[in-house]
Parts: structure tokens; sequence; C-alpha cells
């Protein structure tokens, strides 16, 4: 776990900590990012392919590589995280943490051989001004895997993975949800908008049987803020099942969208067990159901 937890320190430095700010706006921090993801995949010999496009004249592109199924190799579940950042920020939580997650996870699956076919996706352009806009990588994606009718099982979005607290009062909630979760933030965070949440039931029973990281999972109404904010939400407006993995961003990270979000401030070793959690969980995944899943809805 020590060695996955100084892999996962070392991308996030590079990322977050060597290249900084990375968007359309800084344009040769957002190519050295890509640039990075290409290689780290390829040193670990996959072969990575770019979904090439451009946003006010910046060449852009979402990074994927595939790991062919066992089993169920025509259906497929996509993992995904966004690489760019908000303006002023070196992102080391949102989300170079998510970014080296995903990077250790398609190394890993190779010792943990799929049922499905699983995609991992670095997405460019989550971000504002491009969230939930024709240009955000995400949707790029999820509309050309719908026209060429890629039958996705699911996908899950790893959006700020790092950061955790055992305090009390580390953890707040949108407005009622207090009542019925923790008031630490110590937890791994699965989230589905309601029509998904048998697929929800799905991955937290994978996931739990696989690691007994601390879990809380919901499926809620879209409309409930910080539901759908995050590159899922791009596979939900394709009519495509997908979660949100998250430590909660700014219900938990005090320095989320700040100059702050750095480096230093993640707990590596935690992320490490969430990262082999997700591993082995969508390893895991297939028709059968493990444990009662623990997902509430509201």
């Amino acid at each position: 776990m020590l060695d996955l937890a100084a892999a996962l320190e070392r991308h996030v430095q590079v990322l977050a900590g060597d290249i900084g700010e990375r968007n359309v706006f800084r344009p040769d921090a957002l190519h050295a990012a890509a640039d990075y993801i290409s290689q780290q995949w390829a040193g670990r010999g996959c072969v990575a392919t770019r979904q090439n496009y451009q946003v006010q004249g910046v060449p852009c592109a979402n990074i994927e590589v595939a790991l062919a199924g066992s089993v169920h190799a025509d259906e497929i579940i996509v993992l995904g995280a966004h690489y760019d950042t908000v303006r002023n920020s070196p992102g080391a939580d949102d989300n170079a943490s998510g970014v080296a997650a995903l990077l250790e996870i398609a190394g890993m699956l190779g010792a943990f051989p799929p049922r499905y076919t699983v995609r991992c996706v670095a997405f460019v352009n989550e971000e504002a001004p491009f969230f939930f806009r024709r240009d955000m990588g995400s949707l790029r994606y999820a509309r050309a895997a719908r026209q060429r009718g890629d039958r996705i099982r699911l996908m899950l979005s790893l959006e700020m993975l790092g950061y955790y607290r055992d305090e009390p009062g580390t953890q707040t909630y949108p407005p009622l949800l207090h009542r019925f979760y923790p008031e630490c933030g110590n937890f791994i965070g699965f989230v589905s908008n309601l029509r998904w949440a048998r697929r929800l039931r799905w991955l937290v029973d994978a996931f739990q049987a696989s690691s007994d990281f601390p879990l809380e999972a919901a499926a809620l109404p879209w409309w409930v803020p910080g539901v759908a904010s995050s590159d899922h939400s791009s596979f939900w407006r394709q009519g495509y099942p997908a979660v949100m993995v998250t430590d909660t961003a700014y219900l938990r990270n005090p320095h989320y969208h700040t100059a702050h979000d750095v480096p230093a401030t993640l707990d590596y070793v935690r992320m490490a067990a969430v990262t082999r959690g997700l591993a082995e969980s969508v390893a895991l995944l297939g028709p059968g159901a493990a444990n009662p899943a623990r997902a509430r809805s509201a």
C-alpha cells in the first residue's frame, strides 16, 4: 500500500506541483498534463488513444486506454477523471487526485482482470466555463459513445479522492442530509441520481466486498447541490448509468478551487486504499450481487 501511496503522490506532484494550473487559458500546461498521462500509460504497455478537438483555437484531447473484458468483452465500464483545473488553482485534489488514481487503476487491472471491458479516460474541460456545455470533454466523449452504440454498463467519475479528516464537524452536506450521514470527513462517497440507484448498489456491493474503507452512498435527485457536478452528468444526459466517487469536494475540503489546493494537503495512504478498492471492485463487477448495499435514497 505504501508503494501505491508513493506512486499516487508522484503523479499529483507532477500535475499539481510541477505543471500546476492547467486549462485552455494555459495551453502549454494543459498539453503537458495530457502528455504526462499518455506517457505514464505507455510506460505500462497501454496504448493510449486521443479524442481530439479544438476550443478557442486550443487543441484539446480526451485520452483513453482500454482493457479487454475476460467475460463480457462487448460491455463496457468507463472510469473517468478530468485533468484540467479551474483558473488560479493547481488542482491537487481537484482533480490530480482522480487522475492519479485513474493512472494506477489502469495498471492494477492487469493483476485483477476485469470481466467487462474497462475504458480509463482522462477528460479535458470539465471546469468552468465548459461545464455542462458542448466543449466539456466528457460530454464530447459520451455523445460519441452513444452515436457508436457503445454498451456502457456503468461510468465511474473519479472526482477528488484525496482529502480526509477525522475531526467532528469536518464534513458538511446539502440541506437536511446532515441528519443521515456522519460529521467526520473520513469516508469516500458514492453518489448517483435516482434513476441509477440500482447501478449504484451494484458498485457499492463490489467495493464493500473488496475493501473495508469507510464508505457512504446516496442516490439523490439530480438537482441536489453537488450531485451532478462532475463528468458523470455527461453520461446521464446520454442515458448511460453513472456514479460519482468523491471525497465530497467543497463539502469537506477548504482548499477547493483555491490556490491552496496543493499536493501537501492530501492523504496519500487513504487515497491508496480507495484506489486499490476501486480497482478490485471494478474487476469484481459481474451479474451477481455481493453483500447488501447501504445506499440511501432521499
